[in-house]
C-alpha cells in the first residue's frame, strides 16, 4: 500500500475514533486491511502521552491601548504606490465595501477635502498606505473627519488591481481618482 494513502487513512481512522469514542457510541470496524504502524511518522511530531500534562499557557503579549498598537504599525511604506494620476476603469467587484487609499502628501490631502462628503455618503474605508509617523496620521484623520483611516501597505492590494498611484477610490463597479 501506497505510505502516503496508508497515513491518511490511518489518520482518518484515529480522528473517526477519537469522534467515535468521544461520542460514547461503539465503534465499527468496516474494514481493516492490516499494515504496518503509522507510529514512525508521527514520531518526529514528539507526540506526549495521553495523559500528560498539558503545558501551561503562555501569557498573551500586552499591546496597551489601540493607539500604541496602531504606532507599532508606523512607518507605513508601499513601495508600489506613488502619488500621481489614476485612470477610471470599470471593475466587477459585487459586495466590496468601498474604500479608497491615500498617503501622506499634497495630492492625498486635496482629494481628501475634495471628496469629503462623496466618501461620506458611500461609507468608504480608507487604507493610508504611506505615511511616517502618528503626528501625520492624525493630521489626515483631521482632513477626512468622520472617515475610518487606518495604516496599512496597499502593496498586495496595488498588485490584485493592477494600481500604481494613490489617491483613488475602489468601488464595488470601479477605479477612480
Amino acid at each position: 500500500m501506497n505510505p502516503i494513502i496508508h497515513i491518511a487513512a490511518v489518520g482518518l481512522l484515529t480522528t473517526c475514533t477519537a469522534f467515535a469514542e468521544s461520542a460514547s457510541a461503539p465503534l465499527i470496524v468496516v474494514e481493516d486491511r492490516g499494515g504496518a504502524s503509522a507510529l514512525p511518522y508521527y514520531q518526529s511530531l514528539d507526540p506526549q502521552p495521553e495523559h500528560a500534562t498539558p503545558p501551561a499557557p503562555k501569557p498573551a503579549p500586552r499591546v496597551g491601548n489601540a493607539a500604541d498598537a496602531e504606532a507599532a504599525m508606523l512607518p507605513v511604506r508601499s513601495t508600489q504606490l506613488s502619488p500621481g494620476e489614476v485612470q477610471h476603469r470599470v471593475i466587477r467587484a459585487p459586495g466590496l465595501t468601498p474604500l479608497f487609499l491615500v498617503g501622506d502628501d499634497e495630492r492625498s490631502r486635496a482629494w481628501l477635502q475634495q471628496r469629503q462628503e462623496a466618501l461620506h455618503d458611500l461609507r468608504a474605508v480608507g487604507l493610508v498606505v504611506n505615511v511616517d509617523s502618528a503626528a501625520a496620521l492624525a493630521e489626515l484623520r483631521r482632513l477626512a473627519a468622520g472617515l475610518i483611516l487606518s495604516p496599512a501597505s496597499g502593496d498586495d492590494l496595488a498588485h490584485r488591481l493592477g494600481l500604481r498611484h494613490y489617491p483613488v477610490l475602489i468601488t464595488p463597479t470601479g477605479v477612480e481618482q
